[in-house]
């Protein structure tokens, strides 16, 4: 049997899945540092929690394939112990403790107060917008509130996020205030839904109130704004995108499908002409506005014709940046009743199609940037080149700028005025006119 070494406790935190949860894993790593722990980022430890993701079928069998590893390291004596936390705790903890019993304890995406009990430290309430942020210095999530009301037939996200709470814009401020002070210049607002924040607390949708609050910050230079629903909008923010420089001239609006017979099914509370007119009054109201949407393909009953309507509405609207996904066919939510009737592959074709018609849209639009001049952060260095972004430009899922690091020197973190030179489908290659 294996003596127990007197080696200090180091714990691991190991994140899967979204923005959302990488945002929780930084609070769990904030609270344990104040408690004096050891705690690193997907690194090596004697103690692993993993934070897991149950949205779709691929991130469910990630997560369970990670646990699975970390238990047989725990078996060859590598790890001491493993917590399992985070959406697939949440949905399916009593199969997972059957499943795989030899994990030392299951938590939910709201016991945070347990799991830091459970690895010796105390749920300190004082520390509003401590954490241990993850991602490069520069930029940082900032959580504005979590769950969802929204009745979305697909989505599996109330079942494992509640009821939609907003969080009271002064301690958004104080939580920007502290990431500005540790060098982060720009923050990326993350929500289930943008578009509710501030309902349940100020009875009225307060979204530009916040944003108003937070350009005030000294050090913040650019705020993002992520998955906002199309449905109940509030238009005032747009006002507050085109007079405050700081707040970009970007939207991440996920439309999810245009057919309305599928928009219907879908319980998304709009319709093609609807949709289509607001995508036309964000365009009026903010010209210069870079729009995101995520849209999926072979949701159940979804025909030919709805998806041709789809494809030809994909080419109309000429997003800047768009993301297509298969549908995945998730337990207890609204669409579990209906037949699951679009074959995989029908499904990997359609995305395929749409993401083909999408990268010639994207090659257009770089095309049309060749010889202007962008402020652009620069968020590392890859092989011979400094890899950037323009206010356009969200991290891991949009477009980037590449410069050639043979040329010049930069910064991470710092912002420099690039020449774009030359475009491919999705990146742009500059350089540099003024630091």
């Amino acid at each position: 049997m294996r003596t127990k070494s007197l080696k200090k406790n180091k714990i691991n935190v190991i994140t899967l899945g979204c923005s959302k949860n990488v945002y929780d894993s930084e609070v769990l790593m904030g609270q344990l540092k104040a408690s004096g722990k050891d705690v690193v980022h997907e690194d090596e430890g004697n103690i692993v929690v993993i934070n897991t993701c149950g949205f779709i079928n691929n991130a469910k069998e990630e997560s369970v394939n990670t646990i699975l590893e970390y238990m047989q390291k725990k078996e060859d004596g590598d790890v001491d112990k493993v917590f399992v936390t985070g959406c697939l705790s949440e949905r399916y903890k009593p199969d997972l403790e059957k499943e795989i019993p030899n994990v030392d304890q299951y938590f939910g995406t709201t016991e945070l107060p347990g799991l830091l009990k459970a690895l010796g430290a105390d749920y300190k309430h004082e520390l509003i917008g401590e954490r241990l942020t993850t991602t490069p210095k520069n930029y940082a999530y900032l959580k504005i509130a979590e769950g969802c009301d929204r009745p979305c037939s697909f989505c599996a996200i109330p079942l494992m996020r509640g009821k939609h709470k907003s969080t009271p814009i002064e301690d958004l401020v104080i939580e920007a205030e502290k990431l500005a002070a540790n060098g982060v210049k720009e923050l990326i607002l993350i929500a289930q839904d943008l578009t509710y924040y501030g309902l349940d607390l100020y009875k009225k949708r307060n979204l530009a109130e916040l944003l108003e609050n937070l350009v005030k910050v000294e050090g913040i230079d650019w705020i993002r704004l992520h998955y906002a629903f199309p449905t109940g909008f509030p238009m005032d923010v747009l006002d507050v995108m085109n007079r405050e420089p700081k707040v970009c001239n970007y939207l991440d609006i996920p439309l999810q499908h245009i057919s309305d017979s599928i928009l219907k099914s879908m319980r998304r509370g709009t319709t093609k002409e609807k949709t289509t007119k607001l995508l036309k009054e964000f365009r009026k109201a903010v010209p210069d506005m870079t729009i995101r949407t995520t849209l999926i393909v072979g949701y159940p009953g979804e025909t030919e014709e709805d998806y041709q309507t789809l494809k030809e509405w994909v080419r109309e609207m000429r997003f800047e940046r768009l993301g297509c996904f298969t549908y995945s066919h998730e337990e207890n939510t609204h669409a579990f009743n209906l037949e699951d009737d679009v074959p995989q592959e029908v499904k990997q074709e359609r995305a395929n199609e749409i993401m083909e018609i999408q990268s010639q849209i994207s090659w257009e639009l770089n095309q049309e940037k060749i010889g202007q001049e962008f402020k652009v952060v620069i968020d590392r260095k890859e092989g011979d080149y400094f890899v950037g972004r323009t206010e356009y430009d969200s991290p891991d899922v949009d477009n980037e700028v590449l410069i050639d690091a043979k040329t010049v020197y930069l910064k991470t973190g710092e912002f420099t005025t690039v020449k774009i030179i030359e475009a491919a489908d999705f990146d742009l290659y500059g350089e540099v006119v003024s630091q």
